[in-house]
């Protein structure tokens, strides 16, 4: 059985930083790529930013480009993402998710293999 169990979670202020970590454990798998996902209440689950091991690429939703940067470990299936210059439309539950096989289009929730329990992201203004 695999778990991915995030952290680093909380409350802030507007234009204030947030730390995400996400670690694997359980059974060993590889992985081609991770990637994190929020929900805000009311909405769909949406892409945030994600990086391919192997080749070291990154990808950001348009309205946290500049803003987030994914980094991590492909070795160990860890994977951060450091939030700096938060907005109160930032505030969702955050999700980190393993990409076993490369199927599918890298925002699509369907294309990852493993989730997180979820991380509360809160910004207040």
């Amino acid at each position: 059985q695999v778990q991915l169990v995030e952290s680093g979670g909380g409350s802030v202020q507007a234009g204030g930083s947030l730390r995400l970590s996400c670690a694997a454990s359980g059974r060993t798998f590889s992985s081609y790529a991770m990637g994190w996902f929020r929900q805000a209440p009311g909405k769909e689950r949406e892409f945030v930013a994600r990086i391919n091991w192997s080749i070291g690429v990154t990808y950001y939703e348009n309205s946290v480009r500049g803003r987030f940067t994914i980094s991590g470990d492909g070795a160990k299936n860890t994977v951060y993402l450091q939030m700096n210059s938060l907005k109160p439309e930032d505030t969702a539950v955050y999700y980190c998710a393993a990409d076993l096989t490369r199927g599918g289009s890298i925002d699509y929730p369907g294309a990852y293999d493993y989730w997180g329990q979820g991380t509360q992201v809160t910004v207040s203004s």
